[in-house]
Formats: structure tokens, sequence, C-alpha cells
């Protein structure tokens, strides 16, 4: 009986443990899955996008109507008290009115609405570009400092065993106390620096965290992965999806085109709006007459009018000059984000294929003389140190190329 109840709750642990959702951190899909949840940022910018959808159709409907009820006569030539009975006073006009705005006038304020919404969605592309590409930054420092981490525990491994070697070779009186003491500075050296790493470590854990809107800096994953880097960039064709698919030039289309539908309707302002209305009157019990009306106003105010209109057309010419100004300023950092990514990866290759191969070789050399009596314990110290300095810029470059494939993909609209 008792087997059976272990077995059954040990059953349950594991079941419970296998439903349970993996952390992310280890992928950066899987923080951008979260962020793309949680952030309250992205939030905030729908709701406006919302917001602003919702103010279409008002823009364009017609205003209320105006209702304007008069009481005539009605203390009755002084014949009664004063009473606000319909039925009892001299007679009641009921006046109806319904203002019209000139035709066109309603489309073109629903467009301009139209555009301030496609505004707004445009921002909200443009927030979770930004929040897509920062956390995808932080990742690749996030690996970087997890990787640096591993290597400094690999180098401080590296260097008991160096000190243990020192100290064999002391002991047999074939090397001085200096290189065991050597080895020990280099060892405390080491760990002084692992202190540093692993607070850096938990500090971009914390920035992560935060990018995530995941309050109390609960765990994250170890980072595995880095997304692979497309082995051939055609920068031509990069600028041309910069130019369809970029969110901050959508935002400039969408003002231009709310700038000409304002220009539009200012020059629509010209002609005169109606009013339109009808008017029963009433006397006692009985509706007696119909009144039928037609205002309009006077646009006398051409000197105001044509200000309005130069105004709109200055607007329009800033807008057009504004997305002008941001497509330069876009092409000049995806030029500058292209040659960093180009600059890392040669780094990557030329640190993978021939510095670390070579450091490998010099410490192994200096290892093997060092144990021959040919070496001094100087040189091995730094033929180790050439080893991690290899090894970090390889981290360092794979790293800066994920920075820079996120800054393409951020410019770009979309990832590659």
């Amino acid at each position: 009986m008792k087997a059976g109840l272990g077995t059954l709750l040990l059953a349950l642990a594991l079941s419970g443990s296998a439903g349970a959702e993996p952390l992310p951190g280890a992928s950066v899909e899987s923080l951008l899955a979260v962020a793309r949840e949680n952030s309250p940022d992205l939030r905030a910018s729908r709701l406006e996008a919302e917001a602003a959808r919702e103010r279409i159709g008002p823009a364009g409907a017609l205003p209320d109507p105006m209702l304007r009820i008069e009481l005539e006569n009605i203390t009755r030539n002084g014949n009664q008290d004063a009473t606000l009975d319909p039925t009892r006073v001299g007679d009641t006009k009921y006046t109806l009115l319904q203002p019209l705005p000139f035709w066109g006038k309603r489309d073109l304020k629903r467009e301009v609405a139209s555009a301030e919404a496609t505004q707004a969605e445009g921002r909200t592309s443009d927030t979770w570009n930004e929040v897509a590409s920062r956390i995808k930054s932080l990742y690749a420092q996030y690996w970087l400092t997890s990787q640096t981490l591993q290597l400094t525990r690999d180098n401080l491994e590296l260097t008991r065993q160096l000190e243990q070697i020192a100290q064999v070779r002391y002991a047999s009186g074939l090397a001085a106390q200096q290189d065991a003491i050597r080895a020990q500075v280099e060892r405390s050296n080491l760990d002084t620096e692992l202190v540093g790493m692993e607070s850096e470590y938990r500090q971009m854990a914390s920035f992560i965290n935060a990018m995530l809107a995941r309050p109390g800096d609960p765990p994250l994953a170890e980072p595995a992965v880095l997304r692979p880097i497309p082995p051939h960039i055609d920068s031509a064709k990069l600028n041309e999806r910069l130019l369809a698919a970029n969110p901050q030039l959508a935002i400039e289309s969408a003002r231009i085109g709310g700038a000409e539908k304002s220009r539009d309707l200012a020059y629509r302002n010209r002609y005169p709006d109606f009013t339109v209305g009808v008017a029963p009157m009433q006397v006692q019990n009985r509706v007696d007459a119909w009144s039928l009306m037609l205002e309009m106003n006077l646009p006398l105010q051409q000197g105001t009018r044509r200000s309005q209109e130069r105004e709109s057309e200055r607007l329009l010419e800033a807008a057009n000059a504004r997305k002008e100004a941001l497509g330069h300023r876009l092409h000049g950092e995806l030029s500058g984000a292209l040659a960093g990514l180009e600059a890392a990866g040669s780094t990557e290759q030329i640190t993978r294929n021939r510095l670390l191969p070579q450091a490998e070789l010099t410490f192994k050399s200096a290892l093997a003389g060092y144990e021959n009596g040919k070496v001094d314990f100087a040189t091995l110290l730094d033929a180790q140190r050439q080893i991690r300095n290899a090894k970090a810029a390889l981290l360092r470059a794979q790293a800066a190329q994920q920075i820079r494939l996120a800054d393409i993909e951020r410019l770009i609209g979309e990832d590659l």
C-alpha cells in the first residue's frame, strides 16, 4: 500500500513538472513571444490606435439637429397669469434646425481622421519594432555575458591546473616559487573578474525582465542559441524593403495624406455651410401654420481663409520634407548597420580561422616548453591570455552580428 501511494505521488509530481511552461530566455523567440503579450508600451499603442479608429465615423457625421421652442403671448394679452402650457398661450412655434456642411467637407473630415488613425496604427507597428529590436539586442548581450562568464570559469580552472604544475616543479626544484605565486595572483584576478561577470549577468537578466514586464526579477532560462546570420544580404533589396515596410516612413506617408486632405478642406471652406429648418406654429390645440427656412454663413473673411489655406500648404510641404529627411537618415543607418554586420562577420572569421588556432598552438608550445624548462612561467601565462582574448573576441564578434542584425530588422520593419 505504501509503495503504491509513493508511486502515485511520484507520478503526480512528474506530471506537474512536465506540464510546467518552460522559462523564457533560451532563445530570443521565447522572449519576443512574452513581450508581445506583456509589453505595456505595445498595449498602450494598440489602445491608442483603436481610439483613433473610433474617431473616423464621428468626424464625418452630421452635426446634431437643434430644436427651439418659442412661446408667444404667454399672458394672453393680460387676461391670464403667465403660463408655459402650449395649449393656453397665444401661439407656440417649434423650430427644428439641421446644419448641413457644404458638399465634400464631411468626406474630407472623415479622410483626415482616417489618416490620423493610420498614423496611430503605424505608431503601434513602430512601438513593436523598437521593443523587438531592443529585446534582440539585450538577448545578444545576455548570451555574450553568459558565454563570457563560462569562459572566465574555464580559464579559472585552467589557471588552477597551471598553478598545480608550477607547485610540482617548485617542489622538485625545477622552478622558482615565484611561478606558483604568479599563478595564484592570476587566479585571484580571475576570481575578481568572475564576481563582476556574475553581477553583470544578473543585471542583464533584470533588464530583460523589465522589457518583458515581469516584476520581481523571476528566473530566466540560460541563453542557448543565437539566430542564424543570413549568408548573403543584398543591400539594394534591403533599401527597397526599408521604403516599403519601415513603420516610421509609413507614419510619415499617412501624415502627408492627412495634410493633403486638410489642405483640400481648407480650400473647401471658401464655400458656405447651410442650415435647413422646419417650424410648425401651434395655436392652442392645433397646428395652424408651417414655416421652412434656409440659413447659410457668408464667407466674407477671405483674408482669414487665405491664411488658413497657406498654412495648410506649408504644413503639407513640411510633411513631405520630414519624410524625405527621415528617408535619408534611415538609409544612412541601414548602410552603417550593414557595414557593422560585415565587419563583425569578418572579425569572427579571422578570429575563428586564424587567431584562435594560432593562440592554441602558442599555448601548447609554451606549456611543453615550460614543462621542459625551456620557457618561463610568464610566457606560459601570456599564451593562456592570448587564448582567452581570442575566445572573448570571437564571442564579441558573434554578439555584435546579432546586434547589427537587430538594427537592420528594425530599419526594414521585418525579420530577415
